[in-house]
């Protein structure tokens, strides 16, 4: 196995250098707001703060799914937090999310403001409030669908911080970290596989939050869109999770909220804002874009 020499921990860990790699220019040990920045509010019920990363897409599409059954309540207006300049640590985006991460969810709909931060959350809220896309109390499927969106909160952090960061962000590579979290990558997918050979939905036999939560991460990766790994990690040979993500991509939904806050692939399919349901025609980058 190559590796670099063994790191010797000092008795205190101090932040005396940038930790390098790709978020090494916004990583930091403290929370907080780095500067006075307020955020811009909308005309509709419930404004959002996000990226079209696999947390933020969680929520756009669930907004979306909520708009295409006809709940006119669940109109809003995404704004775009760029998180590689910074825009989390803005006093704004703190007062809503003292975690400073995206998705930040201010929901204006009552007499007060309510602020939701942490995508599983929102998704509970947004469930909740319009009662869709999760059973009720009554039901046993409820507790299925909850145990898979925390399922999903809990595991994706090996994905992203873990394997992701090591395989595709970190300035150098390692093989232990790199083993060590394909392994437990692979190990989710084979999680997820057996699951979805006996159901067609993660829940059961409806399309639920679970299913919100954990396609664009899990979803993502089957498809090619995450760090560049579908081969390494051979997401082929996972087949109930590719009958299953082709399934949930065919929903208009999900296409629409991909597109929400997405700021890379083709222009035709980045929405850097939302604010209406026809800026999918008309605000797309590639309308925006000068021509020629």
């Amino acid at each position: 196995m190559s590796n670099t020499p063994d790191y010797q921990p000092p008795k205190v860990w101090t932040w005396d250098k940038a930790s390098g790699g790709r978020f090494a220019t916004i990583n930091r040990p403290v929370a907080g707001p780095t500067h006075e920045k307020e955020l811009p509010v909308g005309r509709h019920p419930l404004q959002l703060y996000s990226l079209g990363t696999p947390n933020g897409v969680k929520v756009t599409i669930m907004l979306e799914e909520l708009l295409a059954k006809g709940h006119a309540g669940a109109e809003y207006d995404a704004w775009l937090i760029r998180i590689g300049d910074g825009d989390q640590f803005g006093s704004g985006f703190v007062e809503i999310n003292p975690n400073s991460k995206i998705p930040a969810l201010l929901d204006r709909s009552g007499e007060k403001p309510v602020r939701v931060f942490e995508s599983g959350a929102i998704l509970v809220h947004l469930a909740e409030k319009f009662g869709e896309f999760l059973p009720p109390p009554q039901d046993p499927a409820r507790a299925e669908v909850l145990s898979w969106l925390f399922w999903q909160m809990g595991s994706a952090p090996y994905l992203g911080g873990g394997f992701g960061h090591f395989y595709a962000y970190a300035p150098s590579k390692m093989q232990y970290p790199i083993d060590r979290f394909a392994m437990e990558a692979k190990r989710q997918l084979d999680v997820l596989d057996r699951r979805l050979a006996d159901s067609p939905y993660l829940g059961g036999e409806a399309y639920s939050i679970a299913d919100i939560a954990v396609f664009p991460w899990y979803g993502g990766l089957v498809k090619g869109w995450l760090y560049n790994a579908a081969e390494f990690l051979d997401v082929a040979s996972y087949k109930h999770v590719n009958r299953w993500a082709d399934q949930v991509l065919a929903r208009p939904a999900v296409q629409r909220g991909r597109m929400v806050n997405r700021v890379t692939g083709e222009p035709s399919s980045q929405l850097h804002e939302r604010h209406e349901a026809s800026d999918f025609e008309t605000k797309t980058q590639d309308k925006l874009q000068p021509q020629g």
